[in-house]
């Protein structure tokens, strides 16, 4: 099965082929640059880059892959969430080629297919207990099956993700913020003293990362000098970086990842996850190299085996969109033209129904 997969939920405009499990090419522009000027994602700006660079991509990949769209046997596209606007223009641009070419099209949870990712790369063993860590999200699930994912915990405020980035920002560091704290922090010792484990004096998976900015941003104020080096780094490089920096930033890192993986070992704990074959990461955080330790820690502590995407697809991506699309395609899931692009904040329907090709136009 041959699927093509379009993601266009955010700020990265992506498009994939994936025929059954293998990756056959993908194409990606990227508008990190764009939104650096502002310090952060416009969606509006969002919107119209990926108009302006949705139909070049898929031509470009079309051709490198030696395929035509008569060759595609679904498609797949992110239908949230993410910025709304964006969305619309990934999910108008795949009902356009579903209606023209008469193919059948799946409606893409993003989260899930992150999920999914490492899949990509690793037989993946279920029932498995999945930690998706990104810039807007951090939820546990529990995984039965590529299409039966139960939420178990979420972000009740700031996501991890949102709180490195604001990390970063504190410290001057340019937008995006993440690579560079990464950086710095595998420089440098954590002090686990230093920041607090926000919100981990209870049983519930739940996170809340909003404490761990406040105590961060007491933290610089009392030592304006981090914030002055870190705004000299956007010149000078890390390599000026001073270990006091360094250190800081670890130990920022650390309380994320520490936090992570005590909210997992509780999911474990639990007498009804004790069938649990082993645990799945994903998202842009799953990137970073102290949590990706921390978490290969937690599961050989529990033996199991940890699933953890190469770097490449813990960010936004459409191969992961078009991967789910296979796996959803083989169990006769489909959807119907009229689905929706959901925004973050809001649910997503579980509205699933049968593989079938729209009608074309005569």
């Amino acid at each position: 099965m041959l699927c093509l997969g379009i993601e266009s939920s955010c700020d990265e405009t992506a498009l994939a082929l994936v025929r059954d499990g293998r990756p056959l090419g993908a194409e990606l522009a990227t508008q990190a640059d764009l939104h650096s000027l502002f310090g952060g994602v416009v969606p509006e700006l969002a919107s119209r880059e990926h108009y302006r660079f949705i139909g070049a991509l898929y031509d470009k990949l079309m051709r490198s892959c030696g395929v035509t769209l008569r060759d595609v046997d679904v498609i797949a596209v992110t239908r949230g969430p993410g910025l709304l606007g964006a969305l619309l223009v990934g999910t108008a641009f795949a009902k356009g080629l579903a209606l023209g070419a008469n193919k059948p099209v799946l409606a893409i949870n993003h989260l899930h297919a992150h999920l999914l990712a490492a899949g990509l790369e690793h037989e993946l063993t279920y029932p498995s207990l999945g930690l998706l860590v990104s810039g807007g999200h951090t939820h546990i699930y529990r995984i039965n099956a590529p299409d039966a994912l139960t939420l178990l915990g979420r972000t009740l405020d700031d996501a991890a993700g949102e709180a490195c980035d604001k990390f970063a920002k504190m410290l001057g560091l340019p937008y995006p913020g993440g690579v560079l704290l990464d950086a710095l922090a595998c420089r440098g010792e954590a002090d686990p003293t230093l920041f607090p484990r926000p919100y981990t004096r209870n049983a519930n998976l739940d996170f809340s990362f909003s404490g761990l900015k406040t105590a961060a941003l007491v933290y610089l104020e009392a030592h304006p000098r981090l914030g002055e080096e870190g705004r000299r780094i956007r010149t000078a490089g890390i390599e000026t970086a001073s270990q006091a920096l360094c250190d800081v930033c670890a130990s920022y890192l650390s309380a994320i990842a520490d936090t992570l993986c005590q909210k997992m070992e509780y999911a474990l704990q639990q007498e009804k996850h004790a069938d649990i074959a082993g645990i799945v990461v994903a998202g842009g955080v799953a990137a970073n190299t102290l949590v990706r330790k921390a978490l290969a820690d937690l599961a050989g502590k529990n033996d199991k085996p940890l699933w953890l995407p190469s770097r490449a697809l813990c960010t936004d991506n459409a191969v992961m969109v078009a991967h789910m699309g296979c796996l959803l395609a083989a169990r006769g899931h489909g959807h119907a033209l009229d689905f929706s692009a959901v925004p973050r904040g809001h649910v997503l329907p579980e509205d699933l129904g049968a593989l079938r090709a729209p009608m074309p136009l005569t």
